[in-house]
């Protein structure tokens, strides 16, 4: 289960009005005047995010989404395609192709749910359907919780369930991964990425780097009313950070704020501007809360935050992202041991066949 993202300049309007009509992300009440302001917003937004989605387009050379995105069944090549789509499908690819590896006995299936562009919730559970599946875990690819990301997806996805099988007989035993932002592997698959990144610097570089953990943020009212995404993005950075042999200062900010609530501080770009005024010049971004390359990582902190800086007039040395997580060995590995612990009750332990040749095959 992941976000989503428009994969056509024309689509971007709907997509962005799917997101704001969401009452888990905007509290309006739901009904008609959520609507309303659903359709404004994006209808004034769509020109100025397709612009964007442009400088990151994720399929320049044809469509690499899913089996239901409207570029692959049109043959069309897009200008303007979330580099989510994509990747996300590489992610599905990759841990079906782990999990048949590991569970030779078993026919295993990996399906892509997005929540606000396709393919949707209706859409999978059809595919479960056709395909006979008996047990289907919904893995969500946000590693921490929060009602507005892991719980909105949850939360539509049982309302198509009802919809689908109003008498409440649906054809599988179904099992949920709520959050698993302190599992091992995925632990060491951020690390791995930041490693990647301080490897390329000279040694000087390397030991003046300030890492940077940036989360998307979310409104201090979803905070104080006990939402515990906030919680486990702290956790999840203290605990990379306690693998870690090297001592670089770290910091924890939070970004993409938008609208007139009070969101979670630091703002990103305003603890870069507190870092230059203070003369430290050299960061390491870590997008922290994002397994999957997209706008938010591409663009806000990869060109966006650059861009803002430079405008102000600020000078840096040195300033690099790391890549997402995407289909990294290791974060492959955590998905699968989290989905398997789900059926621990299910499969027999002896006939799982962990091996790390075959994640390495899974995952070339």
């Amino acid at each position: 289960m992941n976000l989503g993202g428009p994969t056509h300049e024309d689509n971007v309007r709907i997509f962005l009005k799917n997101l704001f009509s969401d009452e888990d992300i905007i509290k309006l009440g739901g009904g008609v005047g959520q609507n309303l302001f659903a359709k404004a917003i994006s209808k004034f937004r769509a020109p100025y995010v397709a612009k964007d989605y442009k400088e990151i387009n994720g399929c320049p050379k044809g469509c690499t989404g899913s089996k239901h995105c409207l570029n692959r069944k049109n043959k069309v090549v897009s200008e303007c395609c979330s580099p989510i789509n994509g990747l996300t499908e590489l992610q599905r690819r990759t841990l079906e192709k782990y999990c048949k590896e590991i569970l030779p006995e078993y026919e295993v299936k990996v399906y892509t749910c997005m929540r606000y562009w396709l393919p949707f919730a209706d859409t999978i559970m059809d595919d479960l359907l056709e395909d006979g599946i008996t047990h289907t875990i919904l893995m969500p690819l946000y590693p921490q919780f929060s009602w507005t990301t892991t719980g909105s997806s949850f939360r539509d996805w049982e309302n198509v369930l009802k919809e689908k099988f109003p008498d409440g007989n649906k054809p599988w035993k179904e099992f949920h991964v709520k959050n698993y932002h302190l599992n091992e592997s995925y632990l060491q698959a951020v690390n791995s990425r930041i490693d990647e990144a301080l490897n390329e610097m000279d040694p000087d570089t390397r030991r003046k780097t300030h890492l940077v953990f940036s989360a998307h943020g979310t409104p201090l009212l979803e905070v104080r009313s006990g939402d515990p995404y906030t919680v486990e993005i702290k956790e999840t950075m203290e605990a990379v950070m306690a693998r870690r042999e090297e001592n670089n200062s770290y910091w924890l900010s939070f970004q993409s704020r938008v609208g007139p609530q009070k969101w979670t501080q630091p703002n990103t770009e305003e603890l870069i501007n507190r870092h230059l005024e203070y003369g430290i010049k050299n960061f390491l971004m870590v997008p922290i809360a994002f397994v999957t390359d997209h706008i938010e990582t591409l663009y806000e902190l990869g060109v966006e935050l650059v861009e803002n800086m430079e405008e102000e007039g600020f000078e840096f040395e040195s300033y690099k992202v790391t890549k997402g997580l995407n289909d990294h060995p290791d974060f492959i590995k955590a998905l699968a041991e989290e989905a398997l612990n789900c059926l621990k009750h299910e499969i027999p332990e002896e006939s799982i066949q962990w091996d790390q040749h075959k994640l390495k095959a899974a995952t070339a």
